[in-house]
């Protein structure tokens, strides 16, 4: 079996080829560093000659919702129209919890993408993860207020991104779903408490301040669940204390 992985070079990405090869299938990682621009289509109809599945974990190149919106239309387009030409028979996308319900920021340009792969006539699976360990960090680390880091209160499932890439590979390998699996980890968590976690482990003493207006990724969270999974979400292993732990 040969799998294509359209943004391998990102956390996800990488982490999403080294569990395929570890399922002993041929995965074959793509990105502009492997010669292979989905926004002008250039070198996609030979990477992707004789695949039998593609595994889409691009990320646009800013996350606010124009730029993400811009991105998502052109790649997303080009990538299920080669897939298409090349007879690929299972196209796997990862998106995000809350995608249907938030519908602004880089959700909305989430959903786009979903919509995409739904109205191709590729078999298709959807894997709407929880907002990853790594991703909080980072958030964390790009605030810039004065007065300390401003989270939305929102609950969350918060997941490890190396969990994203395991249920990406075993949707990869299996029969497309025609429908969304979303992924989340074991523990509950108020944003702004893990964040505080985060800051904390890191010995980063500034303060963690819960801000219901500083919404997520430009999107508002009018309600502290909208980020939760489904009852039905499939929960990954990995822990807070065990991710911290393989830090």
């Amino acid at each position: 079996m040969k799998i294509v992985v359209a943004g391998a070079t990102g956390l996800i990405g990488s982490r999403t080829v080294a569990r395929l090869r570890d399922h002993g299938v041929e995965a074959v990682p793509v990105s502009r560093g492997h010669g292979v621009d989905l926004i002008t289509g250039r070198g996609l109809d030979e990477a992707l000659r004789g695949a039998e599945v593609v595994v889409d974990v691009t990320d646009a190149p800013a996350r606010t919702e124009d730029a993400a919106l811009r991105f998502f239309r052109t790649a997303s387009a080009n990538l299920l129209a080669a897939a298409a030409s090349a007879g690929v028979e299972h196209h796997v996308v990862v998106s995000m919890v809350g995608a249907e319900r938030l519908r602004s920021g880089y959700f909305r340009a989430k959903l786009l993408q979903e919509e995409q792969v739904r109205h191709s006539p590729i078999p298709h699976s959807i894997v709407r993860a929880a907002l990853s360990f790594e991703f909080v960090e980072a958030m964390a680390l790009a605030d810039a207020h004065g007065d300390g880091v401003h989270v939305v209160p929102a609950l969350v499932q918060p997941v490890a991104t190396g969990d994203i890439a395991t249920a990406l590979a075993h949707v990869a390998v299996g029969l497309p779903l025609f429908d969304v699996l979303e992924a989340a980890g074991p523990e509950e968590y108020r944003l702004d408490d893990l964040t505080a976690k985060l800051l904390a482990a890191r010995g980063d003493t500034r303060n963690v301040v819960a801000d219901a207006r500083a919404g997520l990724l430009g999107a508002n969270v009018p309600d502290e669940r909208m980020l939760l999974p489904a009852p039905e979400a499939h929960i990954c292993h990995t822990t807070f204390g065990m991710w911290l732990g393989e830090r």
